[in-house]
């Protein structure tokens, strides 16, 4: 069985007070490795309990009292973890979370997924604070998606090469061959999954045209198509910066509903919006960010572009945003932001959050590398 890297943070975080919230976009794997805790959990004889409120019954139960979740505790007694899946089709999660804990933290610990909906939720972010921890869920980084794809030996070849620099792989070409396929289809679980390459890309239309619109229905989004051209052009200018002015013009709506929208995507964690590097803060809050995909192959599919990286014209900007997700899931993407001067010399990006800050400059051909000594 193959463990995302964030199932030892919550398997760690079990024994904390504080409930988990997993977040992150549909079909990135929250309820699988809900899965996996509770089987770890068995395995530790940790007792626990897995309540799935897409089950009509339990939820019914949920929502007449928050206190029902107890009649569930296999031994009372003893501190039992309570897996929550989909805890935003609750009547009020905020308020049944804040009860269980406020009251009974001592008899259970809860562990939820939760969408997007539910993390934007104002009444989340208040009733909950000092009680919860979040844990955001990406699609799957390069290191995963060769585990999951069943090679794990490109997997550990790949870190000998990261800590032996003049070590010479007989590999080499296979990581290529798949960092390419990472970079087109990019990392959703089911996705990797699939060995039919046309079936990938019907797999992400899915995610496109059903999953995406069900988190754009739930966001009260009223426009929908208005809400894809949006989606689509920013895909399109990845690694560019965002002028609302600009697509607000080019689409005819308002730029509050631009905004608005853009501000649903980061919340459905699709995409992400880095501020520029300055010194004076306020400099900074009010220059233009730049937009990046969490997901390439999301990226791909609204672009409708599954060409190999040789034919394709867009080869330096899918490469730039893989780089930048590599960097989101070594970093908070809050600390990762770019540097440009008036002049028009840049930094692709600025690592701001370490002890030391660093800076990273991407560029697909090394050729177009110009080192000043």
């Amino acid at each position: 069985m193959v463990h995302r890297r964030l199932f030892e943070d919550l398997k760690e975080h079990l024994l904390n007070k504080e409930y988990s919230i997993i977040t992150g976009a549909r079909q990135t794997g929250k309820s699988t490795i809900l899965k996996q805790l509770e089987t770890y959990c068995r395995q530790m004889e940790i007792p626990v309990v897995f309540l799935n409120l897409e089950n009509k019954t339990i939820l019914a139960e949920m929502n007449e009292n928050p206190l029902n979740a107890l009649k569930f505790i296999p031994e009372p007694g003893k501190k039992t973890v309570a897996l929550v899946d989909e805890v935003q089709y609750l009547d009020d999660p905020s308020n049944f979370l804040k009860l269980l804990y406020d009251e009974h933290s001592g008899q259970i610990k809860v562990v939820a997924t939760g969408s997007s909906a539910f993390y934007i939720d104002r009444q989340f972010k208040d009733s909950l604070a000092g009680r919860k921890k979040l844990f955001q869920l990406h699609t799957c980084s390069f290191d995963e998606y060769l585990l999951l794809s069943g090679k794990s030996d490109l997997s550990e070849e790949k870190k000998h090469l990261l800590k032996n620099a003049n070590f010479k792989s007989t590999f080499i070409d296979y990581l290529r061959i798949e960092w390419e396929s990472y970079m087109i289809y990019g990392g959703y679980p089911a996705i990797i999954t699939e060995p039919d390459k046309q079936e990938k890309i019907n797999r992400l239309k899915e995610i496109r045209d059903s999953f995406v619109k069900r988190d754009i229905l739930e966001a009260g989004v009223v426009n929908e198509t208005a809400f894809y051209n949006l989606f689509t052009i920013l895909a399109g200018q990845t690694g560019n910066l965002v002028n609302v002015n600009e697509l607000s013009s080019t689409l005819r709506i308002k730029n509050e509903t631009v905004t608005n929208y853009l501000n649903v995507m980061q919340k459905c964690f699709y995409i992400a919006l880095i501020k520029p590097y300055y010194r004076n803060l306020r400099k900074e809050l009010v220059k233009m960010p730049k937009i990046f995909l969490l997901d390439t192959g999301l990226r791909n599919c609204l672009l409708n572009n599954f060409q190999p990286l040789a034919e394709r014209t867009d080869k330096g900007e899918l490469w730039e945003n893989t780089v930048f997700r590599i960097l989101a899931d070594k970093s908070n993407v809050d600390g990762i932001q770019y540097w440009r001067t008036s002049g028009g010399n840049e930094v692709d990006f600025i690592l701001s959050d370490i002890a030391e800050i660093k800076a990273v400059e991407v560029k697909y051909d090394k050729e177009h590398f110009k080192i000043n000594k």
